[in-house]
């Protein structure tokens, strides 16, 4: 299995259509629930890169995916690069993110 991580800019003016894309992408993940797919996008405190992670192949088959990739390059200003990675280590916390401790 391997793991990508794609990062790219997009024009200020389309930052916010592109958020909304990869937002319709994740909702059609959590319905279909592909299985062998990690995927994760981040957009970056200058509000214009973003960068996603993707382990495994179910991707390109969903629809909200399709339709994110269908106009990108007018949403660009630079990129996108791809690079292949290998994973050193994970974690993730049961515990939920507004929890006080208390």
């Amino acid at each position: 299995m391997s793991t990508a991580v794609i990062r790219y800019r997009v024009r200020p003016e389309a930052a916010e259509e592109n958020q909304r894309l990869i937002e319709a992408v994740f909702a059609e993940l959590a319905a279909a629930a592909p299985p062998g797919l990690r995927y994760s996008a981040y957009r970056l405190s200058d509000g214009v890169t973003f960068v996603h992670v993707v382990d495994g192949d179910g991707l390109p088959g969903v629809a909200a995916f399709q339709e994110f990739q269908r106009d990108i390059s007018a949403r660009l200003a630079e990129g996108p690069t791809r690079e292949d990675a290998s994973l050193v280590g994970a974690y993730a916390s049961s515990a939920p993110a507004s929890a006080t401790g208390s």
